[in-house]
């Protein structure tokens, strides 16, 4: 028994070598890794953004209050003397570099204070550094547990002074929620104002919010 074999003439051959060339380089764009990221990738590992509070204007609020937007969270506090401004005013450097795109976003102040941060409080806070972008979230102080166990945030209230006044141990990471609600990416303080900017983009973007 004979092997039989297709012979194609010399323009198919040339064809044929083209196709799979072009076949050869779709499959390396294709498996082209994808443009690593500056922060750290919580996709998948967090859950999407949902909670029910009471925003600075005293009206309820809920994830997806802020649907359409990407948005960045933040737990803090009015009171807080060092870490929380400056986180603020970091993010207000991060929305002058992400420039008009920063209308896409939100940032969320989350009150891990509830007893003293009231709804007027935290609005005269949030305005202060940025009244366009950032409002502040309040609730019930087991309102307020829930959200911060749902993304793994620590905090803890310290010993009261003889004054009465205290401050408030807790996280410092920014969670940042794409347009959809989901978790994409965290922040922190050890993350350069450009790196954020650079990551918020790609998000903002991508999503297109």
């Amino acid at each position: 028994m004979h092997a039989s074999f297709l012979v194609f003439p010399a323009r198919w051959r040339r064809l044929l070598a083209l196709v799979a060339l072009f076949s050869l380089s779709a499959l390396a764009a294709c498996s082209k890794p994808a443009q690593p990221w500056h922060l750290t990738d919580v996709s998948g590992h967090l859950p999407d953004l949902d909670f029910s509070l009471v925003d600075d204007g005293g009206a309820p609020v809920t994830g997806q209050s802020f649907a359409g937007r990407t948005t960045l969270v933040y737990f803090g506090y009015t009171h807080c003397p060092d870490v929380c401004p400056e986180t603020m005013a970091r993010l207000m450097q991060v929305l002058q570099r992400v420039g008009p795109d920063a209308d896409r976003t939100r940032i969320v102040f989350v009150s891990v204070d509830p007893a003293r941060d009231t709804p007027e409080l935290l609005r005269s806070y949030v305005r202060a550094f940025d009244d366009r972008h950032a409002v502040g979230l309040t609730g019930t102080g087991r309102a307020i547990e829930k959200v911060a166990q749902r993304y793994r945030v620590a905090y803890q209230m310290e010993k009261r002074d003889p004054d009465g006044s205290y401050e408030v141990t807790h996280s410092s990471a920014v969670y940042i929620f794409d347009a959809d609600g989901h978790a994409r990416l965290l922040a922190t303080d050890q993350d350069s104002v450009d790196a954020i900017a650079s990551d918020l983009t790609r998000v903002i973007r991508a999503k297109g919010a």
